[in-house]
């Protein structure tokens, strides 16, 4: 299968050099590569333009950058990454080893949490375990669909949080996910910044709120 990675972003100029870098390899092992902006205001368009990527531009928000996306992109197999993410050194192959690559196909990596905190750790591998348990994968850990699948499940929900949560939650009732080890690299930068406890408490509080039928839009709000 061809892949085409997605890559939504706003104002990610920072975090620009480093991840372009980084999809360089990538698309030099004929991956397409698609970054969809957001409407950036810091300049990030056009450094991504001055080094020859793929640039697309879409309404703001995470689930319709990655639609719009999806709707360009040509590759058979979509994996969806965050802007402060990176794909395992080996990524590629883990792919390739896949015994089953049908359109039906979809899955994540493991993840692990950069940074200083200890507690980091032991939240990547509860994450890891209870996507395992449960089927249901977040953005962080690099979600991947056959395309055919991503367009019958009706792709991303046009939603401002908890996008992922829904997306998963329908394709685990197709089948369930493949779940690679990575790990992808993710960014703690909103666990440092906002308190490891205190992130841990918003985040349970938001997804048992979203599971017993609060808006996303209400969420978002607090997520904020």
């Amino acid at each position: 299968m061809k892949i085409s990675i997605i890559v939504p972003l706003l104002n990610e100029a920072d975090a620009l050099p480093d991840l372009l870098t980084h999809l360089t390899y990538w698309r030099e092992h004929d991956c397409e590569v698609l970054l969809v902006d957001g409407g950036s205001s810091d300049g990030s368009p056009e450094r991504i333009l001055a080094q020859g990527f793929t640039l697309l531009s879409a309404p703001r928000g995470r689930a319709r950058q990655m639609n719009a996306g999806a709707a360009r992109a040509s590759g058979d197999l979509l994996l969806f990454l965050h802007a402060d993410s990176r794909l395992p050194d080996d990524g590629l192959e883990q792919l390739r080893r896949l015994d089953d690559l049908s359109a039906d196909i979809w899955g994540r990596f493991d993840v692990r949490i950069q940074g200083r905190p200890w507690m980091l750790r032991v939240i990547a591998r509860a994450m890891n375990l209870r996507s395992r348990l449960t089927g249901i994968a977040t953005g962080d850990q690099a979600i991947f669909v056959g395309r055919a699948l991503f367009e019958r499940v009706g792709g991303y929900p046009d939603q401002p949080l908890m996008e992922d949560i829904e997306l998963t939650d329908r394709l685990r009732k197709v089948q369930r996910p493949l779940c690679l080890d990575g790990p992808v690299l993710t960014s703690g930068r909103r666990w440092e910044q906002c308190g490891v406890w205190r992130t841990i408490g918003l985040m349970w509080q938001l997804r048992w709120a979203y599971w017993r039928g609060a808006a996303a839009e209400q969420l978002a709000g607090r997520y904020r």
